[in-house]
């Protein structure tokens, strides 16, 4: 097996990622299976009580325990290694979710895919694009499922076949 994080292969993706080929990035992510470690991803919402119910539903479906809400309404969901974090913005405009944007997490099974969508289609979240199922790309197979938060944001859990 090759271990896919060793300082010769980081210096390989990390190459190919400062080639800005999108499509050479994506291609490496699915083929070479690594995953993009992040530190956190922030999202905004003008209701995060409401935020608060969705995410601990949807994250709930893959396995991960309910956010945390600190005194000033953020909420918080933490794994060792990364924050997805919701608040008010900071700015005291109104939320709005990134045109163009999607946050993918990940999903241990098909029915996990499903169990995710299921929870966010019955706390406000809305079913976009096609049913969950596989999408093929090449040789390649995915379970895909596709939502947005109460707030607007595109939401997809995958699980690689």
């Amino acid at each position: 097996m090759v271990n896919l994080l060793s300082p010769s292969n980081k210096v390989r993706i990390f190459a190919i990622f400062a080639r800005n080929d999108k499509l050479s990035v994506l291609f490496s992510i699915l083929l070479l299976g690594v995953i993009i470690l992040f530190s956190h991803i922030v999202i905004g919402a003008d209701d995060t009580q409401k935020a608060k119910v969705f995410y601990d539903a949807t994250l709930g479906a893959l396995g991960y325990e309910p956010g945390a809400m600190s005194d000033t309404g953020r909420v918080m969901y933490m794994t060792e290694e990364h924050i997805f974090a919701v608040t008010k913005p900071l700015n005291g405009e109104p939320a709005g979710a990134g045109n163009g944007e999607t946050i993918g997490f990940i999903a241990k099974s098909s029915e996990q895919c499903d169990a995710w969508h299921a929870a966010g289609v019955a706390n406000g979240g809305t079913a976009i694009e096609d049913p969950p199922g596989v999408r093929e790309m090449g040789e390649l197979k995915f379970y895909l499922a596709y939502l947005r938060d109460p707030a607007g944001h595109k939401l997809c859990t995958m699980y690689r076949m």
